[in-house]
């Protein structure tokens, strides 16, 4: 049986579930899909994910940012989607600039303190993160059982 919408929250999955799976549009049109952990700032309706420079899921979104998200539950009976436009932020050459900043701030909503945030800042330097914020414009999904 399908809950109603009334019955299910989608936010509420992609609040509780850290994986998801992140679709994003390569150059043919068609999708890339890549496995990610994701961090769900509900007061904003922004899904934050950490990525490197370089990969086919960044530049894709450098091109076209558009990207969808899905989340499944555990016993694969619930699902959610969220889909809206993207902001890039980043990679940082500084440890103490905006880019890496915005990754510390990712880190502490989605895990909390780190315990050792120089370490943290240098890894992102280094490994050329990115911020990827999707702005949600539309969710929904479903609760089977």
């Amino acid at each position: 049986m399908v809950m109603t919408t009334t019955d299910y929250d989608p936010r509420s999955l992609i609040s509780e579930t850290k994986i998801g799976i992140l679709a994003t549009i390569k150059s043919s049109g068609l999708p890339q899909l890549s496995p990610v952990t994701a961090v769900y700032d509900r007061g904003a309706d922004v899904i934050h994910v950490s990525m490197t420079e370089g990969r086919a899921k960044t530049a894709n979104l450098r091109r076209d940012p558009r990207a969808a998200i899905e989340f499944t539950s555990p016993d694969g009976y619930t699902w959610a989607t969220a889909e809206g436009d993207v902001t890039l932020t980043g990679p940082g050459t500084d440890p103490n600039g905006p880019e890496v900043e915005a990754l510390v701030d990712y880190y502490r909503l989605g895990a909390g303190e780190h315990p050792d945030w120089a370490e943290y800042r240098k890894v992102m330097v280094d490994d050329r993160r990115v911020l990827m914020s999707l702005h949600v414009k539309r969710v929904y999904g479903a609760k089977l059982r």
